[in-house]
């Protein structure tokens, strides 16, 4: 494998893990790097002492092992182990589906119908995608796609439904569903589409406008702008950013973000590996001046973590909630042939002002945290006390 060197900004690329601290989904800096070993490396590395003694054990097995070994299997198990040696949270192995599920994600577009499934019954309907035009209602339950049987279902059929509308993209399927007591086949065309990811209003009465997304995906800047400049022509005077449960993406997102309000030539991040250490600039010509308030909690992390350390450090904004999760770590990428992917830990990321977040996080300006209460049917409820405490602050203080 041919090693990058230095920081491929481009490159570097915010992947969903998960981890037993939150049960969202959480994120990690990622430096992409596909490249294959040359033949030169591959000369020296069959030289290695502790490369043949793997390759012995591994032949080994091969010739003596009582039963036939899926050798597959057995190799994702050690580079498993390999990984798991490092002893950190985010150097991880991701099977070929998990890479695949990952990168239609961060890509901001996928191959579907536009409907969001839970054991195959229908939970969500997209607005104008082809499961809408088709007359797909939420609580249908899907029972049959083309020739497929899903009327038997549970969490796990909902990935081989997903697969199954995938492998006929750009092509018309028979979705048969059920509901109620009565079942009907509609046609559905599968074509690519957006995810939804930004949410923007104007809070009623005020000048004062919200944005919010979940994930930083590959064209999250591009939305954000829209959504940014539509708020504008509706008399946009004070922004709220909301990061609350954004547990990343690419980390070119948040540079073009931060980059919409920051000066051209004021720090964004620095990344610190092992043999180099280098700061990113602002570059972009553009600077809005508007006063920002960014919402975080526990889940908002990575991505979401460096947009909210240079917006705080290299523009003023004020931050309202409870501390971020803490993710200052950067992890390089190694995909294999079978499509299966290596992440590990290759540098640290630092803010403008110089701390490392790793562990820690962002501390708000302002410490609100939501209260929970429950409905008359017993259900628990969230009530937001940030959002209503950044209106405000911005009618009082600004």
């Amino acid at each position: 494998m041919t090693k990058s060197k230095g920081f491929n900004l481009v490159a570097v690329v915010l992947i969903m893990i998960f981890t037993s601290i939150i049960s969202a989904i959480t994120v990690g800096v990622i430096i992409t790097n596909s490249s294959k070993i040359n033949g030169n490396n591959y000369n020296e590395l069959l030289n290695d002492e502790n490369v043949k003694e793997f390759l012995n054990v591994y032949n080994s097995i091969l010739d003596n092992y009582y039963e036939d070994v899926d050798k597959t299997a057995m190799v994702e198990s050690a580079i498993n182990a390999m990984l798991n040696y490092l002893d950190d949270n985010y150097t991880t192995y991701m099977s070929p589906e998990e890479k695949q599920n990952l990168a239609e994600r961060l890509s901001g577009t996928y191959q579907g119908i536009g409907v969001t499934v839970k054991q195959c019954r229908i939970i969500d309907v997209t607005p104008n995608s082809p499961a809408e035009e088709a007359g797909l209602k939420v609580d249908d339950v899907i029972i049959k796609i083309n020739n497929k049987d899903f009327s038997t279902c549970d969490d796990g059929t909902n990935y081989l439904l997903t697969e199954v509308i995938r492998e006929n993209s750009n092509k018309t399927i028979n979705v048969t569903v059920k509901r109620g007591e009565e079942e009907r086949t509609v046609q559905v065309n599968v074509k690519e589409l957006l995810y939804p990811l930004v949410t923007s209003q104007m809070i009623e009465d005020t000048k004062i406008g919200y944005i919010g997304f979940s994930i930083f995906s590959s064209n999250i800047t591009e939305q954000f702008v829209t959504a940014f400049n539509e708020l504008k022509e509706q008399g946009l005077e004070k922004l709220i950013i909301d990061l609350r449960g954004n547990t990343g993406g690419y980390l070119e997102g948040a540079r073009g973000i931060a980059s919409l309000f920051i000066e051209k030539g004021k720090e964004l991040f620095t990344l610190e590996g092992k043999d180099k250490k280098e700061t990113f600039y602002d570059e972009d010509d553009t600077s809005e001046q508007i006063p920002i308030v960014i919402l975080i909690n526990g889940s908002s992390a990575s991505a979401s973590e460096i947009l909210t350390g240079s917006l705080k450090d290299s523009y003023g904004a004020t931050l309202i909630g409870t501390t971020s999760f803490g993710k200052g770590k950067v992890q390089q990428t190694y995909t294999l042939d079978d499509g299966s992917m290596a992440k590990y830990t290759t540098a640290l990321w630092y803010r403008p002002n110089g701390e490392c977040i790793d562990g820690v996080g962002i501390k708000p300006d302002i410490e609100v945290v939501n209260e929970e209460t429950t409905d008359e049917n017993g259900q628990t409820v969230i009530i937001d006390n940030s959002l209503p405490k950044a209106i405000e602050y911005f009618n009082t203080v600004n």
